[in-house]
């Protein structure tokens, strides 16, 4: 590797950037959230967000990166009528 430690360590930090956000959930829909998340052996905010930005594709046809996304299943997310 080349370049000075605060070089590399920068090169890190342009890789991905990250918005944090509170959601609230409906009891069930969290629980099933949790249960998918412990299957996969990945954090349930692993799931929220795999599962927002599948919804993302299948509305507009691109990822939150701007690349579309091949090759992968689409799930088609619906709203919950409370």
């Amino acid at each position: 590797m080349t370049g000075t430690k605060a070089q590399r360590k920068g090169m890190n930090n342009q890789k991905t950037v990250l918005v944090r956000a509170s959601i609230s959930f409906p009891p069930d829909l969290y629980q099933t959230l949790g249960e998918i998340a412990k299957q996969k052996k990945v954090s349930l905010a692993w799931v929220v967000r795999e599962a927002s930005e599948r919804y993302a594709v299948d509305e507009t046809g691109k990822s939150g990166n701007g690349r579309k996304r091949t090759g992968r299943r689409t799930v088609k997310l619906t709203r919950r009528s409370t």
